[in-house]
């Protein structure tokens, strides 16, 4: 993955690779999902079948091999799917490399990043999590990765509450109501992000340190008060964020050289 093309042209080949697998499956009423190289079926075929038909598919292309997973539980990405006495259940799925790092609560970052990372992490809880009380174990997990990373136990509180309200959940979520606010979530659509006009569009970079804190509101002010009635008004500013060039970050970004 050294280059910026490499995920296109993974997904490239296995575009061309897939597409007699994705027949078969689809003419045999199953679902077919892949992600780069991470394939996910679905079928009614016998175990036996099953492993017959991936022992050969593994001949369409010398240069992939592919190795399977077959049960009444599988891991996809990170997603744990499992069939319980043939009810669907499923969870957050974590990689048993998986360590609970996220952006400290103490770093030169703008809040919002910070909220941003709760609001992604409890609203996959809440898709992802089947029953109720594997939604509670999950959320306490994430409750502890972030106090591990400096949060304050009331910061996440008062965004977990803020979550539930962002997405229309008046009440609190129990045992008897869960599944139905659950589907609702699942069910709400995906907005669709506008098209950037870039000719009526000015982006302004600056780098963040804590004393920067209040300058986009400071920026926007000033922008209404001098150019409100002026024609540039119509040119939208959209300000973003630089990380600090500091040690730290050259030693994340910077490969070593052998010399």
């Amino acid at each position: 993955m050294g280059s910026p093309l490499t995920l296109t042209v993974a997904n490239c080949y296995m575009f061309f690779y897939e597409q007699q697998i994705m027949k078969q499956i689809h003419n045999s009423g199953g679902l077919y999902f892949r992600y780069i190289d991470d394939i996910f079926i679905v079928i009614n075929w016998p175990a036996r079948h099953l492993f017959k038909q991936i022992d050969r598919w593994s001949y369409f292309d010398e240069n992939i091999k592919l190795s399977e997973n077959i049960g009444i539980t599988a891991d996809f990405l990170d997603l744990h799917i499992e069939n319980r006495d043939g009810k669907l259940f499923t969870t957050v799925y974590q990689k048993p490399s998986y360590e609970p790092y996220y952006l400290p609560f103490n770093s030169i970052h703008p809040l919002h990043m910070k909220k941003n990372i709760i609001f992604t992490l409890l609203l996959r809880a809440l898709r992802y999590c089947s029953t109720f009380q594997e939604y509670l174990n999950e959320r306490e997990r994430l409750r502890v990765a972030l106090l591990l990373n400096k949060y304050p136990n009331k910061f996440i509180d008062e965004q977990f509450i803020y979550i539930l309200e962002k997405l229309n959940i008046e009440h609190l979520l129990t045992f008897n109501n869960y599944a139905q606010h659950r589907q609702k979530i699942i069910d709400s659509p995906i907005k669709e992000k506008l098209p950037i006009d870039y000719g009526k569009t000015m982006f302004v970079h600056f780098t963040y340190c804590s004393n920067m804190r209040a300058f986009p509101a400071k920026f926007h002010d000033l922008w209404n008060k001098y150019f409100g009635e002026s024609p540039i008004n119509d040119i939208i500013p959209t300000l973003g964020t630089r990380n600090v060039n500091n040690f730290q970050r050259r030693l994340v970004h910077t490969r070593l050289v052998n010399i």
